[in-house]
């Protein structure tokens, strides 16, 4: 019987060194590269989330300009002066319009781009639309 116990005490081991350093070697190579993975993937978020803002404050700018016919004093750029309903501010965007006459009839191109960072790399929105070459009158 004392020989039996003794085999079963014999045959549980504990790793070997080898087999720990490739676990170590294996988890060295898979952090990083999930860590880089997330990096890639957070930026990807950031820019969705102020790509899908910045085109929701171009095409209230593009409005506005539009009702205003502020369109008519030519090319304009500014930078946006409003806070969220969080309180955040939109002084991370600018915007640009240009108006380019419209060769089919005679209408104006009006476009506004909005311009916005994500880790130091800027991109951009742009929303165009047609207005007439003659002022409206509001009789």
């Amino acid at each position: 019987m004392n020989k039996i116990s003794f085999h079963i005490f014999t045959m549980q081991r504990g790793f070997t060194f080898v087999e720990i350093l490739a676990a170590m070697l294996f988890m060295a190579i898979i952090i990083p590269v999930v860590i880089h993975g997330m990096t890639i993937a957070n930026r990807a978020g950031i820019a969705a989330e102020r790509k899908r803002l910045a085109a929701e404050m171009a095409d209230r700018k593009l409005t506005e300009i539009l009702l205003e016919e502020s369109w008519r004093d030519g090319d304009q750029e500014g930078t946006f002066e409003e806070t969220d309903e969080n309180g955040g501010s939109y002084s991370l965007y600018r915007w640009s319009l240009e108006t380019n006459a419209w060769e089919e009839d005679a209408m104006r191109l009006v476009t506004t781009h909005v311009f916005y960072k994500v880790q130091d790399r800027e991109y951009s929105v742009s929303l165009s639309a047609l207005a007439p070459e003659e002022e409206t009158s509001t009789e």
